[in-house]
């Protein structure tokens, strides 16, 4: 496996630092970071976000990484207390902005 770049490793600690119940989209985690587009992100995680809260990464529509992790996404976003609608998080709700644990709107 290829070694982690300085943008996976960016990509990776926002990815951590995402409080449990809260998510970002691809697209949300490129603009914190000023770089990049959805598509690195996403290819950042495909390849190193198997150490990470992966679940806490969406698409911008609250669906989850890939259609094959529907389930392992609802168990975590549901122990996590992630608000839903139906099978997608609400962004609305649980749209993180990167400044706080406590900043959902």
């Amino acid at each position: 496996m290829e070694s982690v770049n300085p943008y996976a490793e960016r990509v990776l600690e926002v990815v951590e630092s995402i409080p449990p119940g809260m998510v970002m989209s691809y697209g949300d985690i490129a603009e914190y970071l000023g770089e990049g587009g959805p598509r690195q992100v996403g290819q950042v995680m495909s390849t190193w976000g198997g150490g990470v809260p992966w679940w806490r990464v969406v698409h911008s529509d609250g669906t989850g990484a890939a259609p094959d992790h529907v389930r392992r996404c609802l168990e975590h976003w549901r122990d996590e207390g992630t608000p839903l609608r139906g099978e997608r998080v609400d962004m609305r709700q649980a749209r993180w902005d990167g400044r706080s644990a406590d900043s959902k709107k």
